[in-house]
């Protein structure tokens, strides 16, 4: 079974402040174990939807 989870980034128009923002969520989520699934943008915001195999539950 898998887990997913949902993050809104908001876009600026400076390219330099959004590259470290993404760079520091991707490297935030990939120590907990999420990969991203899927993706999607507009013009003010790009959507990641993260995946990772979920916790047997006990």
């Amino acid at each position: 079974m898998k887990e997913y989870q949902a993050v809104i980034l908001r876009l600026t128009r400076h390219q330099r402040e959004d590259e470290d923002a993404l760079t520091d969520l991707l490297n935030e989520r990939s120590r907990g174990g999420w990969h991203p699934a899927q993706l999607a943008q507009d013009a003010a915001r790009l959507t990641i939807i993260f995946a990772r195999d979920a916790e047997p539950e006990r």
